[in-house]
């Protein structure tokens, strides 16, 4: 059985600020829009014309967490994560569906602007102290010099 790849990367402006909600267990999830514009010719007059492509982003956990406390309406993010689609029955009966970017990263654009990244403690995400950053449970330096030589390096 072969599987199929559901990955998408959009650059765009935020349209509404994200909303943080919390599942009843207390997972975080937040949910916003992104407008991405393009610019296509329009045949009959030659001229360039924007048009707009709206999209609804979800973000879970963390991620969640820091893009409620970090973005609002205007920024302008890259997100990289999976399409998935929503089903479901109106009630007159009607069925609807609608698909959103589930997002694995959310970054800021720096094309237009500036910004000053704040880490938070890897401890609060449950991860082991074994940290690739170099950083250990407590986010103090414990980075240990490695002794290799050229002969070690595989190219």
């Amino acid at each position: 059985m072969a599987f199929g790849v559901n990955n998408v990367t959009i650059l765009g402006n935020i349209t509404r600020d994200p909303e943080l909600r919390f599942t009843p267990n207390g997972t975080a999830v937040a949910s916003f829009g992104l407008a991405v514009n393009r610019n296509i010719q329009n045949k009959n007059s030659g001229e360039w014309e924007t048009q707009v492509d709206f999209f609804n982003v979800t973000a879970w956990y963390k991620l969640a967490e820091n893009c409620a406390e970090s973005l609002s309406k205007g920024d302008r993010v890259l997100v990289s994560g999976r399409l998935s689609q929503d089903s479901w029955e109106s009630k007159d009966g009607q069925k609807r569906s609608a698909v959103k970017i589930i997002a694995n990263v959310i970054a800021p654009s720096l094309e237009f602007a500036s910004c000053r990244l704040e880490k938070n403690p890897r401890a609060e995400e449950g991860v082991s102290s074994g940290s690739v950053s170099g950083e250990d449970a407590s986010g103090k330096g414990s980075i240990e010099e490695a002794d290799f030589s050229d002969e070690d390096i595989p190219f």
